[in-house]
């Protein structure tokens, strides 16, 4: 059950939004207009799932009592109908509302920059980073995502070393932002003539894409840029031309290189982006760290370091082990079907939020 003072907590911020919004000096601030919208927008969704919950609650408290009563049996068995249906659908009522009473993190919104590396396992490892950044690709296809590649470097049998590409869609970063860690795979190799299970691993990490608004400024004695030859698939004028850009910045020593286009100015364009969107992201780890453990959000660390999940190929089975979630659909996931792993991830982190800032 929810306490209904944290509901009137939360819903007593309506009207001094309303009257925020209502005040011309706030119009002339369109970046806090537009958050007071948005959070007003919220607000009342979160209204209506509290009345329909409250409702829910009453009607089991009313017909309870009514079918209780012996009295009038007609009206005891109506009761006992309603009851049950009341029962029903508390809980689903009840799970909606937890998920919804809390604001949204406003980083969610945001596009993704994701980067896969092969870990331990030499060639096997490339071909599972490969492996896991067609799983993505997929996924971010069903979703309606658009996937950008900015820098590639490919395995010698297959697979990558390492890609770094871009996600564009709606609310990509609340989506994926728990699949930053080491990911394991058992299965035997291609280049495994013995039929042996090998156990290989990759790192993921997301990180949210910079947005106008973000204070992030790169001055320009900070960064050196190298300008190269482009190496690998990409056609003649790829292969032939200056193109491909390196930048690093002096004083974190973050490098990001970019070889994907044929011109050179674009290529600049999403290195800037890559190298902003870690800086943005180490930014956004700072302060929820100042902020205290309340506001550290992820599922584990997010740290690459993390042993996050196991991708078991001769028993069919996934396993993420910062939830103890068990699937035995590997090949349907691997196809991109991710939803059954990363729903119970997000419900998981948002009980986990709710816990710790509302104490429910």
């Amino acid at each position: 059950m929810i306490d209904s003072a944290i509901i009137d907590r939360v819903l007593i911020r309506i009207p001094e939004i309303e009257s925020r919004l209502s005040d011309p000096a706030t119009a002339s601030e369109p970046l806090r207009f537009r958050a007071l919208i948005k959070e007003h927008s919220h607000l009342k969704r979160v209204a209506d799932k509290a009345q329909r919950y409250l409702q829910l609650t009453r009607s089991i408290e009313e017909n309870r009592v009514m079918a209780a009563d012996d009295a009038d049996p007609d009206m005891a068995a109506l009761a006992r109908e309603e009851l049950e249906a009341s029962e029903t659908e508390l809980p689903l009522a009840e799970k909606d509302l937890r998920l919804n009473l809390l604001p949204p993190d406003p980083d969610d919104n945001r596009n993704a920059v994701m980067e896969i590396r092969a870990g331990t396992g030499g060639d096997e490892a490339a071909l599972f980073a490969g492996d896991l950044f067609r799983m993505y690709a997929r996924y971010a296809e069903s979703k309606g995502w658009k996937i950008g590649v900015v820098d590639a470097s490919p395995g010698e049998i297959g697979g990558y070393k390492e890609v770094i590409f871009g996600v564009q869609g709606d609310g990509v970063f609340g989506v994926l932002r728990h699949e930053s860690g080491t990911h394991r795979v058992q299965r035997v190799p291609q280049t495994e003539a013995q039929g042996r299970i090998h156990t290989s691993a990759a790192t993921v990490a997301v990180f949210p894409e910079v947005e106008e608004d973000d204070d992030i400024v790169i001055p320009p004695e900070e960064v050196r840029i190298d300008i190269f030859r482009s190496s690998g698939p990409g056609g003649q004028s790829v292969n032939t031309t200056d193109s491909a850009v390196r930048v690093t910045h002096l004083p974190t020593g973050v490098t990001v290189q970019c070889q994907d286009e044929k011109s050179q100015h674009r290529n600049r364009e999403k290195a800037m982006m890559v190298l902003k969107a870690r800086l943005l992201d180490h930014k956004l780890r700072e302060e929820a760290e100042r902020q205290g453990a309340a506001r550290r959000l992820q599922i584990g660390s997010g740290d690459r370091s993390e042993r996050i999940r196991t991708y078991n190929f001769p028993q069919n089975r996934l396993t993420d082990h910062r939830i103890n979630l068990t699937l035995y659909s590997l090949d349907r996931i691997v196809e991109g079907l991710l939803e059954d792993v990363i729903q119970p991830l997000r419900e998981h982190a948002m009980e986990a939020r709710m816990q710790a800032e509302l104490g429910v």
